[in-house]
Protein backbone atom coordinates (compact mmCIF):
# COMPACT_ATOMS: atom_id res chain seq x y z
CA UNK A 1 0.00 0.00 0.00
CA UNK A 2 1.22 3.32 -0.96
CA UNK A 3 2.23 6.25 1.56
CA UNK A 4 0.05 8.99 1.16
CA UNK A 5 1.84 11.20 3.13
CA UNK A 6 2.96 14.15 1.02
CA UNK A 7 6.34 15.60 0.96
CA UNK A 8 7.76 18.83 0.88
CA UNK A 9 10.72 20.84 0.89
CA UNK A 10 10.67 21.42 4.83
CA UNK A 11 10.44 17.96 5.92
CA UNK A 12 13.90 16.08 6.96
CA UNK A 13 15.05 13.62 4.52
CA UNK A 14 15.95 11.32 7.04
CA UNK A 15 12.04 10.74 7.83
CA UNK A 16 11.50 10.36 3.89
CA UNK A 17 13.69 7.18 4.11
CA UNK A 18 12.63 6.04 7.26
CA UNK A 19 9.16 6.00 5.89
CA UNK A 20 10.26 5.00 2.00
CA UNK A 21 13.74 3.00 2.47
CA UNK A 22 13.34 1.96 -1.19
CA UNK A 23 14.00 5.92 -2.06
CA UNK A 24 17.64 5.18 -1.36
CA UNK A 25 18.68 4.26 -4.64
CA UNK A 26 17.03 7.39 -5.98
CA UNK A 27 19.07 10.09 -3.65
CA UNK A 28 22.16 8.14 -5.88
CA UNK A 29 20.38 8.77 -9.00
CA UNK A 30 20.04 12.63 -8.33
CA UNK A 31 23.78 12.60 -7.08
CA UNK A 32 22.74 13.03 -3.55
CA UNK A 33 25.44 11.45 -1.04
CA UNK A 34 24.68 10.14 2.42
CA UNK A 35 25.92 12.35 5.20
CA UNK A 36 23.28 15.03 5.51
CA UNK A 37 22.48 14.54 9.36
CA UNK A 38 18.95 15.79 10.03
CA UNK A 39 19.12 18.43 7.00
CA UNK A 40 15.67 19.53 5.54
CA UNK A 41 14.96 18.46 1.74
CA UNK A 42 15.44 21.92 0.55
CA UNK A 43 18.86 22.19 2.56
CA UNK A 44 20.11 19.21 1.02
CA UNK A 45 18.90 18.94 -2.28
CA UNK A 46 20.91 23.13 -2.35
CA UNK A 47 23.87 21.61 -0.96
CA UNK A 48 24.27 19.48 -3.90
CA UNK A 49 22.98 21.13 -6.87
CA UNK A 50 19.71 19.50 -6.79
CA UNK A 51 16.09 20.84 -8.18
CA UNK A 52 14.26 20.72 -4.82
CA UNK A 53 11.04 20.73 -7.04
CA UNK A 54 11.82 18.54 -9.48
CA UNK A 55 13.36 16.26 -6.77
CA UNK A 56 9.85 16.46 -4.50
CA UNK A 57 8.32 15.77 -7.93
CA UNK A 58 9.99 12.48 -8.89
CA UNK A 59 10.07 11.52 -4.77
CA UNK A 60 6.41 11.92 -4.19
CA UNK A 61 5.07 10.19 -7.93
CA UNK A 62 7.53 7.33 -7.31
CA UNK A 63 6.03 6.61 -3.66
CA UNK A 64 2.73 7.99 -3.42
CA UNK A 65 1.53 8.31 -7.85
CA UNK A 66 1.01 12.12 -7.26
CA UNK A 67 1.59 13.67 -10.17
CA UNK A 68 0.80 17.33 -10.72
CA UNK A 69 0.15 17.91 -14.73
CA UNK A 70 0.45 21.56 -14.02
CA UNK A 71 3.97 21.97 -13.38
CA UNK A 72 5.76 21.17 -16.54
CA UNK A 73 7.37 24.62 -16.47
CA UNK A 74 8.28 24.60 -13.18
CA UNK A 75 10.33 20.87 -13.30
CA UNK A 76 14.28 20.79 -14.27
CA UNK A 77 14.91 19.20 -17.18
CA UNK A 78 18.69 19.28 -16.23
CA UNK A 79 18.01 17.46 -12.72
CA UNK A 80 15.68 14.89 -14.66
CA UNK A 81 18.26 14.09 -17.01
CA UNK A 82 20.87 13.88 -14.37
CA UNK A 83 17.93 11.11 -12.64
CA UNK A 84 17.55 9.12 -15.71
CA UNK A 85 21.13 9.31 -16.51
CA UNK A 86 22.44 7.71 -13.30
CA UNK A 87 19.64 5.60 -13.12
CA UNK A 88 20.65 3.99 -16.27
CA UNK A 89 24.20 3.81 -15.02
CA UNK A 90 22.85 1.92 -11.55
CA UNK A 91 20.68 -0.60 -13.10
CA UNK A 92 23.35 -1.47 -16.04
CA UNK A 93 26.59 -1.05 -14.21
CA UNK A 94 25.60 -2.94 -11.16
CA UNK A 95 22.19 -4.15 -10.74
CA UNK A 96 22.13 -6.35 -13.95
CA UNK A 97 25.20 -7.80 -13.10
CA UNK A 98 24.54 -8.36 -9.55
CA UNK A 99 21.34 -10.47 -10.30
CA UNK A 100 23.60 -12.31 -13.06
CA UNK A 101 26.07 -13.54 -9.95
CA UNK A 102 23.49 -14.67 -8.09
CA UNK A 103 21.75 -17.09 -10.58
CA UNK A 104 24.75 -18.34 -11.27
CA UNK A 105 25.45 -19.08 -7.49
CA UNK A 106 22.59 -20.19 -7.13
CA UNK A 107 22.18 -22.64 -10.42
CA UNK A 108 23.76 -26.11 -10.85
CA UNK A 109 26.20 -24.94 -13.94
CA UNK A 110 25.88 -28.49 -15.28
CA UNK A 111 22.32 -28.39 -15.22
CA UNK A 112 20.86 -27.92 -18.63
CA UNK A 113 17.57 -25.87 -17.65
CA UNK A 114 19.99 -23.82 -15.28
CA UNK A 115 21.85 -23.12 -18.59
CA UNK A 116 18.72 -21.72 -20.18
CA UNK A 117 17.68 -19.74 -17.20
CA UNK A 118 20.76 -18.08 -17.60
CA UNK A 119 20.52 -17.47 -21.24
CA UNK A 120 17.28 -15.95 -21.06
CA UNK A 121 18.38 -13.42 -18.57
CA UNK A 122 20.91 -12.55 -20.98
CA UNK A 123 18.85 -11.75 -23.50
CA UNK A 124 16.56 -10.02 -21.34
CA UNK A 125 19.93 -7.66 -20.00
CA UNK A 126 20.78 -7.79 -23.97
CA UNK A 127 17.39 -5.88 -24.34
CA UNK A 128 17.39 -3.31 -21.29
CA UNK A 129 20.37 -2.33 -22.33
CA UNK A 130 19.83 -1.11 -25.93
CA UNK A 131 17.07 0.19 -24.73
CA UNK A 132 18.94 2.59 -22.15
CA UNK A 133 21.64 3.19 -24.41
CA UNK A 134 19.08 4.13 -27.66
CA UNK A 135 17.97 6.78 -24.82
CA UNK A 136 20.99 8.12 -24.08
CA UNK A 137 22.61 7.98 -27.49
CA UNK A 138 19.27 9.31 -28.84
CA UNK A 139 17.18 11.15 -26.74
CA UNK A 140 19.41 12.92 -24.65
CA UNK A 141 21.43 14.37 -27.02
CA UNK A 142 18.06 15.78 -28.83
CA UNK A 143 17.09 17.22 -24.91
CA UNK A 144 20.40 18.84 -25.11
CA UNK A 145 19.96 20.41 -28.91
CA UNK A 146 16.06 21.81 -27.79
CA UNK A 147 17.53 23.25 -24.25
CA UNK A 148 20.55 25.28 -26.73
CA UNK A 149 17.82 26.14 -28.85
CA UNK A 150 17.94 23.97 -32.07
CA UNK A 151 15.21 22.83 -33.10
CA UNK A 152 15.06 19.03 -35.26
CA UNK A 153 12.58 18.64 -37.84
CA UNK A 154 13.62 14.78 -38.10
CA UNK A 155 12.85 13.44 -34.53
CA UNK A 156 10.37 14.70 -31.56
CA UNK A 157 9.82 12.98 -27.61
CA UNK A 158 6.67 11.54 -29.36
CA UNK A 159 8.57 9.13 -31.35
CA UNK A 160 10.45 8.18 -28.45
CA UNK A 161 7.13 7.75 -26.57
CA UNK A 162 5.75 5.23 -29.58
CA UNK A 163 8.40 2.96 -28.83
CA UNK A 164 8.86 3.00 -25.07
CA UNK A 165 6.74 -0.19 -25.06
CA UNK A 166 7.32 -2.57 -21.57
CA UNK A 167 10.81 -4.22 -21.56
CA UNK A 168 10.36 -6.43 -19.10
CA UNK A 169 8.46 -9.52 -20.42
CA UNK A 170 11.78 -11.69 -20.72
CA UNK A 171 12.27 -10.71 -16.51
CA UNK A 172 8.37 -12.04 -16.02
CA UNK A 173 9.05 -15.14 -18.03
CA UNK A 174 12.43 -15.97 -16.21
CA UNK A 175 10.79 -15.23 -12.54
CA UNK A 176 7.87 -17.81 -13.72
CA UNK A 177 10.19 -20.36 -14.91
CA UNK A 178 12.33 -20.42 -11.68
CA UNK A 179 9.24 -20.84 -9.63
CA UNK A 180 7.34 -23.21 -11.48
CA UNK A 181 9.88 -25.79 -13.13
CA UNK A 182 13.83 -25.35 -11.12
CA UNK A 183 13.86 -27.99 -8.66
CA UNK A 184 16.88 -27.89 -5.96
CA UNK A 185 18.12 -28.72 -2.71
CA UNK A 186 17.43 -26.65 0.76
CA UNK A 187 21.13 -24.49 -0.21
CA UNK A 188 20.24 -23.38 -3.34
CA UNK A 189 16.75 -22.91 -2.91
CA UNK A 190 17.64 -20.49 -0.27
CA UNK A 191 19.51 -19.00 -3.26
CA UNK A 192 16.89 -19.04 -5.82
CA UNK A 193 14.72 -17.06 -3.36
CA UNK A 194 16.67 -14.36 -2.46
CA UNK A 195 17.48 -14.04 -6.08
CA UNK A 196 13.95 -14.01 -6.89
CA UNK A 197 13.19 -11.54 -4.08
CA UNK A 198 15.81 -9.23 -5.97
CA UNK A 199 14.12 -10.01 -9.48
CA UNK A 200 11.02 -8.86 -7.88
CA UNK A 201 11.85 -5.58 -6.34
CA UNK A 202 13.72 -4.67 -9.85
CA UNK A 203 10.58 -5.68 -11.76
CA UNK A 204 9.17 -2.85 -9.79
CA UNK A 205 11.78 -0.34 -9.61
CA UNK A 206 11.95 -0.98 -13.79
CA UNK A 207 7.83 -0.25 -13.93
CA UNK A 208 8.46 2.67 -11.98
CA UNK A 209 11.48 4.24 -14.01
CA UNK A 210 9.35 3.82 -17.07
CA UNK A 211 6.20 6.14 -15.64
CA UNK A 212 8.55 8.36 -14.85
CA UNK A 213 9.94 8.75 -18.46
CA UNK A 214 5.98 8.52 -19.52
CA UNK A 215 4.35 10.92 -17.10
CA UNK A 216 7.00 13.36 -15.67
CA UNK A 217 10.28 13.50 -18.56
CA UNK A 218 8.14 12.97 -22.18
CA UNK A 219 5.18 15.95 -20.85
CA UNK A 220 8.37 17.95 -20.13
CA UNK A 221 10.05 17.60 -23.18
CA UNK A 222 6.67 18.17 -25.55
CA UNK A 223 6.53 21.10 -23.52
CA UNK A 224 10.00 22.17 -24.13
CA UNK A 225 9.54 21.28 -27.75
CA UNK A 226 6.22 23.84 -28.00
CA UNK A 227 8.27 26.27 -26.48
CA UNK A 228 11.51 26.25 -28.78
CA UNK A 229 9.95 25.80 -32.41
CA UNK A 230 7.48 29.00 -31.19
CA UNK A 231 10.59 30.75 -30.54
CA UNK A 232 12.31 29.82 -33.57
CA UNK A 233 9.46 30.72 -35.96
CA UNK A 234 9.89 34.30 -34.05
CA UNK A 235 14.27 34.05 -34.32
CA UNK A 236 13.55 32.94 -38.31
CA UNK A 237 11.06 36.27 -38.40
CA UNK A 238 13.43 38.33 -37.03
CA UNK A 239 16.09 37.41 -39.02
CA UNK A 240 14.07 38.06 -41.93
CA UNK A 241 13.28 41.29 -40.70
CA UNK A 242 17.00 42.19 -39.46
CA UNK A 243 19.06 40.53 -42.28
CA UNK A 244 19.88 43.95 -43.41
CA UNK A 245 19.37 47.18 -41.65
CA UNK A 246 19.65 49.16 -44.82
CA UNK A 247 16.96 46.75 -46.65
CA UNK A 248 14.95 50.13 -47.27
CA UNK A 249 17.75 51.88 -48.81
CA UNK A 250 18.20 48.94 -51.44
CA UNK A 251 14.98 49.39 -52.58
CA UNK A 252 14.19 51.90 -55.19
CA UNK A 253 10.77 53.93 -54.63
CA UNK A 254 9.27 52.27 -57.61
CA UNK A 255 10.47 48.80 -55.78
CA UNK A 256 9.13 50.38 -52.39
CA UNK A 257 5.90 51.24 -54.51
CA UNK A 258 4.88 47.68 -55.64
CA UNK A 259 5.31 46.72 -52.12
CA UNK A 260 2.86 48.84 -50.64
CA UNK A 261 0.50 47.71 -53.68
CA UNK A 262 0.76 44.66 -52.81
CA UNK A 263 0.72 44.46 -49.04
CA UNK A 264 -2.96 46.53 -49.99
CA UNK A 265 -4.08 43.61 -51.76
CA UNK A 266 -3.73 44.55 -55.18
CA UNK A 267 -3.17 42.11 -58.14
CA UNK A 268 -0.55 42.34 -60.67
CA UNK A 269 -2.71 44.46 -63.03
CA UNK A 270 -4.26 46.35 -60.13
CA UNK A 271 -0.66 47.71 -59.63
CA UNK A 272 0.53 48.39 -62.88
CA UNK A 273 -2.66 50.68 -63.96
CA UNK A 274 -2.35 52.30 -60.00
CA UNK A 275 1.17 53.26 -60.76
CA UNK A 276 1.09 53.73 -64.72
CA UNK A 277 3.35 50.92 -65.49
CA UNK A 278 2.92 47.56 -68.06
CA UNK A 279 2.06 44.48 -66.08
CA UNK A 280 5.15 43.20 -67.04
CA UNK A 281 7.00 45.77 -65.17
CA UNK A 282 5.52 44.98 -62.26
CA UNK A 283 6.23 41.24 -62.32
CA UNK A 284 9.94 42.31 -62.93
CA UNK A 285 9.74 44.51 -60.05
CA UNK A 286 8.65 41.79 -57.88
CA UNK A 287 11.21 39.33 -58.50
CA UNK A 288 13.90 42.07 -57.90
CA UNK A 289 12.31 42.76 -54.42
CA UNK A 290 12.63 38.91 -53.68
CA UNK A 291 16.01 38.98 -54.75
CA UNK A 292 17.04 41.86 -52.25
CA UNK A 293 15.09 41.12 -49.44
CA UNK A 294 14.36 37.32 -49.74
CA UNK A 295 10.85 37.48 -48.72
CA UNK A 296 8.56 35.51 -50.97
CA UNK A 297 5.19 35.27 -49.09
CA UNK A 298 2.98 38.01 -48.75
CA UNK A 299 2.79 37.66 -44.97
CA UNK A 300 6.53 38.61 -45.12
CA UNK A 301 6.47 41.30 -47.59
CA UNK A 302 3.78 42.69 -44.88
CA UNK A 303 5.43 42.72 -42.02
CA UNK A 304 8.87 44.16 -43.91
CA UNK A 305 6.61 47.21 -44.71
CA UNK A 306 5.30 47.79 -41.26
CA UNK A 307 8.75 47.18 -39.89
CA UNK A 308 9.95 49.40 -42.16
CA UNK A 309 7.27 52.01 -41.82
CA UNK A 310 6.11 51.88 -45.52
CA UNK A 311 2.37 51.51 -44.36
CA UNK A 312 0.49 51.76 -41.12
CA UNK A 313 -0.72 48.68 -39.57
CA UNK A 314 -4.07 50.12 -39.16
CA UNK A 315 -4.18 50.24 -42.94
CA UNK A 316 -3.37 46.72 -43.67
CA UNK A 317 -6.22 44.12 -43.48
CA UNK A 318 -4.47 41.62 -41.23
Amino acid sequence: MKNQKMYEADDKLISIIRDNYNILQSLGSFGINLGFGDKTVKEVCEDQNVDTYTFLAVVNFTINGYRDKEDVDRLSIPTLMQYLGASHEYYLEFQLPFIRKELVDALDENDNLARLILKLYDEYAHSIRLHMKYEEKTVFPYVENLLAGRVSNNYDIDTFSKHHGQTDVKLRELKNIIIKYLPSDGLHNNQLSATLYDIFNNEEWLALHAKVEDEIFIPVIRRLEQRTKQNDVSVKISNMINQNPDNSEVLSDREKDVIISLVQGMTNKEIADHLCISTNTVITHRRNIARKLQIHSPAGLTIYAIVNNLVDISSVNL
